[in-house]
């Protein structure tokens, strides 16, 4: 399959972005390779590595962070484009984030008719499933649409880790199994406590607040990322929310597909809301958002807010929701 000439990887998803990077440059695995960064790019830089060479080698120019150009260079990167010839052995693949910043460039390159990769972040259910699957695919594994469900329901929102975890489990599964499930993604998750914290969370979820306590530490002890764990309290919290609004004569396999979950993660979830009243969910939603502003910097001791709203969520979920918001 030829390959053009311009590649433009657009979108705020970096995760996306590098996979898509990696792809074109695979494309492009006999070229020469020259890296810039946008935020350093000095006016005139540009220019000479575009330049002709005298001895026609392949070359791929490779610009990242385009939105964080001066205005001179992103002039620069746009005359050169007035009058653009197709080279064969000079390709060019740029990196931007999205929004404002040199939105004129981009629609500039756009009109160049570049292999355009949108990466934008994946906020519906079926796009995160889609990615899953390719992922594992690109790994050379099938996986069930219930392994695939649990996956995305282990990793909350961050597609880095879902990539990751897409690999990881790729390269751990016995080979001979045909399709990978949802007993591969539990096993794997099970033993990683530092790479997940829903040991946190299912203990938080139960209101048992002593290893509500023991699991966050050895968690973080461990070198999970703070933030993973309230991911991973969050996406237990709003599995809870979902189960909640459904009703309780219809089969879980049945509302499977209405809720996005597994059926094994609606029994789970229905199981778990015995001990949750009315306004406990919405306690336990602004506590994780109380803890998430404390790790990102709101707070001086991240690990302390993020202690402080695992405790008062556990010991509100064994009050019976005493102090919760109705």
């Amino acid at each position: 399959m030829a390959i053009t000439e311009i590649v433009l990887i657009h979108g705020p998803e970096e995760a996306l972005a590098d996979r898509a990077l990696e792809v074109a440059l695979a494309a492009r695995s006999d070229f020469e390779r020259t890296t810039l960064m946008g935020s350093e790019l000095e006016v005139g830089k540009f220019s000479d590595v575009v330049a002709p060479s005298l001895f026609s080698e392949k070359r791929v120019i490779i610009v990242k962070d385009l939105q964080d150009s001066v205005a001179e260079v992103s002039e620069e990167i746009n005359q050169y484009f007035e009058k653009f010839e197709v080279d064969p052995n000079l390709h060019l693949i740029f990196l931007h984030a999205g929004g404002v910043k040199g939105k004129g460039l981009i629609e500039k390159i756009k009109k160049l008719k570049p292999e355009y990769v949108a990466c934008e972040p994946l906020k519906k259910a079926s796009d995160k499933a889609e990615f899953v699957k390719n992922e594992f695919a690109r790994h050379g594994r099938k996986i069930s649409q219930d392994g695939i469900e649990a996956l995305v329901d282990a990793t909350g929102n961050d597609t880095r880790e879902l990539a990751s975890a897409c690999s990881q489990i790729s390269s751990d599964t016995d080979p001979k199994k045909i399709t990978i499930d949802e007993t591969d993604i539990s096993k794997y998750y099970q033993g990683r406590v530092e790479a997940t914290g829903f040991d946190v969370a299912d203990a938080v979820i139960l209101g048992d607040s002593k290893n509500s306590l023991i699991s966050l530490r050895n968690a973080l002890e461990s070198g999970t990322d703070p933030v993973m764990i309230v991911s991973a309290i969050a996406s237990s919290v709003r599995a809870l929310a979902k189960v909640s609004d459904a009703p309780k004569h219809v089969k879980s396999f049945e509302l499977a597909g209405a809720l996005g979950m597994a059926p094994w993660q609606i029994d789970k979830a229905r199981r778990q809301l015995n001990k949750w009243r009315p306004g406990m969910i919405t306690f336990a939603i602004t506590e994780l958002s109380k803890a998430d502003v404390g790790i990102k910097g709101g707070e001086v001791d991240g690990a302390f807010a993020l202690e402080r709203a695992v405790l008062a969520i556990a010991e509100n979920v064994a009050r019976g929701g005493a102090s919760a918001s109705v």
